[in-house]
């Protein structure tokens, strides 16, 4: 008996970020074509942005497991930017604000472990560093969370912060069956 699980085609959301010009969601979705990627949906957002001004799109596709990673790989490499991929898993969105030496205690450092202490996905992030980096800033945060963990995500965020010394003014929005 054969285990065809690796070979059966399963539903995966990516979700892009796409600069306002002619041609960027062809070129967006041909990675996935080319890949062996099967569009199931697209939504694309033309009348709205992100906050670095870009069109948010949502796309559903079905692919074996096995070639799911190189299509994202495949994405980001024709320079698409790739603001979630994988099975939907979250229902509740959080958007927070980190204040203080966000890029000097290493922003990245903190976004992977406010995710691994959180359980949570870093789905956005606006970056204000208007005295330089090594000057005061601020991180905008939208992080999407199992529903009814919201609470969790929160109190996780606020003991990284307290160990980087940064401050958090919580929660800004809390969005029911955001992802």
């Amino acid at each position: 008996m054969s285990d065809d699980a690796s070979t059966t085609p399963r539903a995966y959301t990516v979700r892009l970020e796409l600069v306002d010009e002619p041609g960027e969601l062809l070129r967006a979705l041909e990675p996935i074509a080319d890949n062996g990627g099967n569009l199931l949906s697209i939504l694309h957002e033309r009348g709205s942005l992100t906050p670095r001004g870009h069109i948010p799109v949502e796309v559903d596709l079905e692919c074996p497991p096995g070639r799911f990673d190189t299509i994202v790989s495949a994405l980001r490499d024709a320079g698409v930017n790739v603001i979630q991929a994988g099975a939907e898993r979250y229902g509740e969105s959080v958007t927070l604000l980190l204040v203080g030496h966000v890029v000097e205690t290493d922003l990245s450092e903190t976004l992977s472990a406010i995710e691994s202490e959180s359980d949570a996905q870093v789905t956005d992030l606006s970056l204000s560093a208007p005295g330089g980096t090594s000057d005061v800033s601020s991180a905008r945060l939208r992080l999407d969370a199992e529903t009814g963990k919201t609470a969790e995500v929160v109190a996780a965020v606020r003991e990284v912060a307290e160990r980087k010394q940064l401050k958090v003014v919580e929660p800004l929005t809390e969005l029911e069956g955001a992802a």
